[in-house]
């Protein structure tokens, strides 16, 4: 989340006259994060997020909304989007889409512990199994194509030996048929920054704006490196198998699956490395930006390069 749009209080008190939601008390700007711009928002009724979407395709954004109600009305822990006056959860602030969700409790958990991956785990399984019902699809825009244009892009950025490593893990990406495996709709982003708890109870996942369809042990991957990786890039194996343990309580896995996990957990690396290569190289401008450090992902992949037999092993037997 960040603040490249500022809103002022007399044009947001505008806005929410499209919303039952009683007359604007205050309004904080939200630093972190990458995409979109976001601030607090206190109402006479309560509490918000506004999001006014920078980038998004605005014919995609009831995807997005439409999800996260559905996953909220089907005991999926999330920030419910408010209804305006006419029905609908899409606004309009300076000249772009913008939307109200309710604000969850609860703060992120930036050092979590096995209680915390477990209780990740479990919803994550929740959301995959919901998400079934869910009427609408969307394919990865983040997928191998994406990997391919974007290395393409950075490599006059990269030195010699980045474009090198790049170009490997890439062929090796591409020996696997990772669509092959069960698919349907993933978060793509949950991070820990994208999930509130109070104490060890989680109150919420937040940010569906990478939403798509694609594979799900993927998804559980990305959630892995974020959740379960160590400060030099190396894999907290207690984090990870509470996490993934709590996961195939709900969704067990396939034996190809497991097969397949240790690339999976090099796929979920690369996708994150060159996403924050690109916003480095590349940045926007904004008034409050944060931009997120891609070496954290290159040590990750470097380490996941280094954990495959491990992996293979500990999976083979399905433990």
């Amino acid at each position: 989340m960040s603040v490249f749009t500022r809103v002022e209080k007399h044009e947001l008190a505008v806005f929410l006259r499209g919303y039952a939601v009683g007359g604007l008390k205050s309004l904080k700007g939200i630093p972190t994060g990458i995409e979109n711009t976001n601030y607090f928002v206190t109402t006479d009724c309560g509490e918000y997020v506004l999001t006014i979407f920078e980038t998004i395709d605005p014919q995609e954004l009831p995807f997005f909304l439409d999800l996260t109600g559905f996953l909220a009305e089907h005991e999926v822990p999330c920030a419910h989007p408010v209804h305006n006056t006419g029905g609908g959860y899409i606004g309009t602030l300076h000249g772009k889409p913008a939307a109200l969700v309710e604000r969850l409790y609860g703060s992120s958990v930036l050092e979590p512990d096995t209680g915390h991956c477990r209780a990740i785990g479990l919803a994550l399984a929740a959301l995959h199994e919901a998400a079934r019902d869910f009427p609408v699809r969307r394919e990865n825009p983040r997928g191998p194509a994406w990997w391919r244009q974007t290395a393409e892009q950075l490599s006059p950025c990269l030195d010699e030996a980045d474009r090198t490593y790049l170009q490997e893990e890439l062929r090796f990406q591409g020996l696997y048929r990772l669509a092959d495996l069960p698919r349907g709709i993933i978060h793509a982003d949950l991070f820990r920054d994208n999930a509130l708890f109070a104490d060890h109870t989680l109150t919420g996942v937040i940010d569906f704006y990478y939403a798509c369809h694609d594979t799900l042990a993927y998804d559980l991957a990305i959630t892995v490196n974020d959740w379960c990786s160590m400060p030099d890039g190396r894999l907290d194996f207690a984090r990870a198998e509470a996490l993934t343990g709590a996961y195939r309580e709900r969704r067990p896995l396939t034996a190809m699956e497991r097969g397949a996990w240790p690339a999976l957990l090099r796929a979920a690396a690369l996708r994150f490395w060159l996403s924050r290569l690109r916003d480095w190289h590349f940045p926007r401008q904004g008034e409050m930006t944060h931009t997120k450090d891609p070496l954290v992902f290159r040590h990750i992949l470097d380490a996941r390069r280094r954990e495959t037999a491990q992996l293979r092993a500990l999976w083979a037997s399905g433990a």
